[in-house]
């Protein structure tokens, strides 16, 4: 029997949340599929095909050194473990040794957040010890200053609409801390859109997943400087190997590199025109008010937000939403606030008409 939603008793779904674990992240193109269906179908020398696409993408992106792996999160325990053990063949093979004890990683209080699992657990993973810096509702670089001792090994920074916002330090200046200290600074920038930006402003790693923003398959992105990078592969003889990444994914990861380098994503005046007639169709439901918001991260997104009324809850409508099939899932930052987001970034035409008579159905 052929692959279809029917075979596996699954519902269809209408990702209208972002580009999120939960649904599969994002969509590929057939350039990708054609990539990962080359690496299906041959054989590497796994080392080598890891040594030469990272080369490949590091020359892509103007970097010394880049490492594909399964994912953000895997970046982020591989790095914490690469920079705690600083190339050790002994700490890789005993990652969590009393031997070794600078591992203390300095992150802004508001930063350590639940993305679907608390950064502290990535932290951890990688043998390292969270050392909150700031409040939840401010972090200077005095703040991470203040925190700095012998044993610290990193400072980490996320990068992230999950992050408080307010009252934060930026990434170059939590670059110039740890510079001032010789302490590497790892960015998590998983979903962000430039690849570009965050090494620019000083960072020694840099930290993307590879289904979000580059829209490629289950993969992550570690890029940065060369040692670093070589310390991240080590990391495969040690508690990488239960992250590692097949050939398949690799080469399609690296294709949709290349394509989103060359292409880019969708603009966001794209987004606003797109959103127009949606949100026209959305302000002619009963109890609805719709309008356009811009990325709570200052992102160049642009989604359809609606405020709910009337005797149904938003967490109500969110429900029902989801309820029957096509499931359509949105974002529910705000439901306590009655106010429910749409990203269209992998919605098209015909789904948007979709979500309208959806709504049109329960708000009667």
């Amino acid at each position: 029997m052929a692959i279809s939603y029917e075979k596996f008793h699954l519902k269809e779904v209408i990702n209208a949340s972002g580009r999120m674990t939960i649904l599969g992240v994002s969509k590929v193109s057939e350039n990708v599929l054609a990539a990962q269906k080359f690496g299906g179908e041959h054989f590497f020398e796994m080392s080598e095909l890891s040594i030469h696409t990272g080369a490949y993408l590091a020359k892509l992106l103007g970097v010394e050194d880049a490492q594909v792996v399964s994912s953000a999160s895997a970046g982020i325990a591989q790095s914490v473990a690469a920079l705690i053990g600083e190339g050790s063949v002994y700490h890789a093979y005993h990652p969590y040794t009393d031997k070794v004890t600078k591992r203390e990683i300095i992150l802004p209080k508001g930063h350590n957040v639940d993305y679907g699992t608390p950064v502290e657990v990535m932290v951890a993973q990688g043998g390292g010890q969270v050392v909150e810096a700031g409040y939840a509702n401010m972090c200077t670089p005095e703040h991470i200053d203040m925190m700095i001792t012998d044993q610290t090994a990193a400072i980490l920074y996320i990068k992230s609409h999950h992050t408080v916002q307010k009252s934060m330090l930026s990434v170059e200046e939590a670059a110039t801390i740890a510079q001032k200290h010789k302490l590497p600074l790892i960015v998590d920038a998983a979903a962000e859109e430039d690849l570009f930006k965050y090494i620019k402003a000083g960072a020694d790693l840099v930290i993307y997943s590879g289904a979000k923003a580059i829209e490629g398959p289950s993969a992550g992105l570690v890029i940065g400087k060369k040692d670093y990078i070589e310390w991240i592969r080590l990391q495969g003889k040690g508690i990488g190997r239960a992250m590692k990444i097949g050939k398949d994914n690799i080469l399609g990861f690296t294709q949709a590199v290349e394509d989103y380098v060359k292409n880019g994503s969708e603009s966001g005046e794209s987004m606003q025109a797109r959103l127009a007639p949606f949100i026209e169709g959305l302000n002619q439901i009963t109890n609805i008010e719709a309008k356009s918001v811009q990325d709570g991260a200052g992102r160049d997104i642009y989604r359809a937000s609606i405020k709910v009324s009337g005797t149904k809850s938003a967490k109500e409508v969110i429900q029902e939403l989801r309820a029957e099939s096509p499931a359509i899932y949105t974002r529910e930052y705000q439901a306590n606030n009655g106010i429910i987001e749409f990203d269209i970034r992998s919605v098209n035409e015909e789904e948007m008409n979709k979500i309208v008579t959806r709504l049109t159905e329960i708000m009667k």
